[in-house]
């Protein structure tokens, strides 16, 4: 794992690519590299920052030459074992055991049509001396990231997004549409990006600029397609399906340094904690608690004795971790982590985590990413499927229902229910069509809630994002309902928000989590299931439960769902309060009419009343406000040249 950046026909490409080096240091402690070509009335710069795990020796150092192409490439292939057979079995010869230099070697010999072979997590970018042309490409299902910058007839490019800020200053502007998508998930879409003049390549795609400044790109390959072809599969077995997710773990295991893993006590970090094990015994593993006083107001599961429960029977070394953050010291570290405006305080769990491993020497992590959305374990999946039977249910019984629990608190001065949350929850969207009601089961806002928070002048963009998540929920032949939530968040909630903000607070505290579910085969597994095996009666992720008894005990495999995420209402409450008044008041954000201060003091007298559970909207605000500080630092252009009027 590490960090990349390059120019491409750039003036001054050369300090703008150290600049953007520099930046993502953290990403690859171990060792710097660069290297400078001329092309055409310019030069093409590639940067790297290396983080060692397989082949620690210098022949995986990097940007990597041989023979006319060069390499600068964030990632791990999983089958670079099975390519470097096939190559060397036609000749090839290599001087080292990275897999960095088979995939230079498989793109000599392959070019594009090597990408599809690929089993991995990657974004790289290749020159070519002979043709003068740079391609970047970005894996298959968006772990590892790629930005992207036009300027001129060039190109930029790196890891990380604010590489390409500290780099560009000035010249990025803020995308007000995309902080209203922010406002809306919580997190900004892969099809979107924090900077009008930036993008993310996206998943399964690449990007090829020639010296005359022509771009072309293209999709190699799609999970829509992939998805749609599974679906005419026949189904696996519970045990064909454990050994796809075995075989999986186990190629997430190859490294050269220290491999631990997260494990919360839930299905899919015991599941691969369990597989990891019987792969190398003895293996460590790290997991989270909090402060009594914190789970208590937030009416938090007790994941921690099921963790305990695992280690035990598996021989893991068990680390735990409390976390009771200064969240006031972590918000402007984090938020500059993540790079854009994500609003999941599980970033700051990851980083933590992760933080603590690195200061044990362990470098790589495996985390059980993935699996909820393949697999339909979110509360929202089952509460969909639920909610198409509700609307059986005649409006003379809903509506005296909905009036009552309306009524409700969510919370007491002391502890909140979560019965209740998740009451409103469910009926906030259990009337509404199946795309509105999937989308209502998991964002922040309807329609109607959105427009009354940001100006009046950004009711085009709050439309433009509704109909975009339309537009891909919609773009399926898909006819299983199941299958079409697990689809769009595969291409939506999971790069979008899971692999996001996993990638960048792991990278921030330079080590690298493997995320053994979101993997070719797995996926392709997940998609040939019909709905109707992964949610049975009430239970979700059905057949991996039933896979995953070859290993765990009942007692785990059908615990309640646990959680990855942290006491939020605790920490607006208290930690947080005064920040939330300040930010509501007089926050750059309120200050410039982008936010509607009325609005969003609405919110907080909900939350503290304990009305409603406004807690993920106010810690959104808040790091969305922290955000747009740092980019107004960095001298991006800001949100007031696109919105009208002052705070109301």
């Amino acid at each position: 794992m590490c960090g990349i950046a390059g120019t491409y026909l750039i003036p001054d490409g050369d300090r703008l690519t150290d600049l953007m080096t520099d930046a993502v240091a953290h990403r690859g402690p171990d060792a710097a590299g660069r290297w400078s070509h001329p092309v055409g009335d310019g030069t093409v710069e590639l940067g790297h920052r290396r983080l060692s795990i397989v082949d620690l020796s210098p022949t995986g150092a990097q940007p990597m030459a041989a023979d006319g192409l060069v390499l600068t490439y964030n990632g791990e292939l999983y089958n670079a074992a099975e390519l470097r057979a096939e190559l060397g079995s036609s000749g090839v010869r290599f001087r080292g055991t990275s897999d960095t230099e088979v995939l230079l070697q498989a793109w000599r010999r392959w070019g594009v049509e090597c990408l599809p072979r690929l089993r991995g997590m990657f974004a790289f970018g290749v020159f070519d001396t002979a043709t003068g042309e740079l391609f970047v490409a970005r894996d298959q299902l968006g772990i590892k990231p790629l930005f992207v910058v036009r300027r001129g007839r060039g190109l930029a490019f790196a890891s990380e997004l604010k590489a390409l800020a500290d780099a560009f200053g000035g010249e990025l502007h803020v995308d007000e549409a995309a902080l209203v998508a922010s406002l809306l998930y919580y997190w900004v879409p892969d099809s979107r990006c924090a900077y009008r003049e930036a993008e993310k390549l996206q998943p399964g795609s690449w990007l090829r600029i020639r010296p005359d400044g022509a771009v072309a790109r293209g999709t190699y390959w799609s999970l829509r397609e992939v998805a749609e072809r599974a679906a005419h599969e026949p189904a696996p077995t519970a045990a064909e399906l454990d050994e796809i997710v075995a075989d999986s773990t186990r190629r997430h295991l190859i490294a050269d340094v220290p491999v631990a893993t997260f494990l919360s006590g839930g299905l899919d970090s015991s599941y691969l904690t369990a597989l990891a094990a019987r792969e190398q015994p003895g293996i460590s593993a790290y997991t989270i608690g909090f402060r009594a006083e914190d789970a208590k107001f937030e009416a938090m599961p007790d994941d921690l004795r099921y963790a305990r429960q695992v280690a035990r029977q598996f021989g893991v070394q068990l680390n735990e971790i409390e976390i009771a953050p200064n969240v006031l010291e972590l918000l402007p570290l984090m938020t500059r982590a993540l790079d854009e405006p994500i609003g999941d305080p599980a970033a700051i769990n990851t980083y933590l985590i992760c933080s603590a491993a690195r200061e044990a020497g362990v470098k790589v992590m495996v985390s059980g990413m993935g699996a909820d959305e393949l697999f339909a374990g979110y509360r929202k999946h089952l509460a969909n499927r639920l909610a198409v039977r509700y609307q059986r249910v005649p409006r003379a019984v809903r509506r005296p229902l909905h009036a009552a629990v309306d009524r409700l608190p969510v919370a007491s001065s002391t502890r909140g229910y979560r019965s209740v949350r998740f009451a409103k929850r469910f009926l906030s969207f259990a009337d509404l069509g199946e795309e509105a009601a999937f989308r209502r089961s998991y964002t922040m806002y309807d329609r109607g809630e959105l427009l009354d928070l940001v100006s009046p002048d950004l009711a085009g963009a709050v439309d433009d994002v509704l109909t975009e998540h339309a537009d891909v929920y919609n773009d399926t032949l898909l006819t299983d309902h199941v299958n079409r939530m697990c689809l769009a968040d595969a291409r939506l909630f999971l790069p979008g928000l899971n692999l996001g903000y996993t990638d960048r607070s792991s990278m921030a505290a330079s080590t690298e989590v493997r995320v053994p579910f979101v993997d070719v085969d797995v996926v392709t597994a997940a998609f040939r299931l019909r709905g109707d095996q992964k949610i049975v009666g009430r239970s979700g992720k059905a057949v991996l439960k039933e896979a995953a008894t070859s290993i765990l005990p009942a007692e785990i495999v059908h615990r309640p769902k646990g959680l990855f995420s942290a006491p939020l209402r605790a920490w607006m409450s208290r930690d947080l309060a005064p920040l939330v008044r300040e930010v509501v008041e007089d926050g750059v954000l309120v200050r410039s009419g982008f936010l509607r201060r009325d609005a969003a003091a609405r919110l907080v007298a909900e939350d503290a009343a304990g009305r409603e559970d406004r807690s993920k909207h106010l810690w959104h605000i808040v790091t969305l406000e922290y955000w747009y500080r740092n980019a107004m630092s960095a001298g991006a252009g800001d949100v007031r040249t696109a919105v009208s009027g002052g705070a109301r």
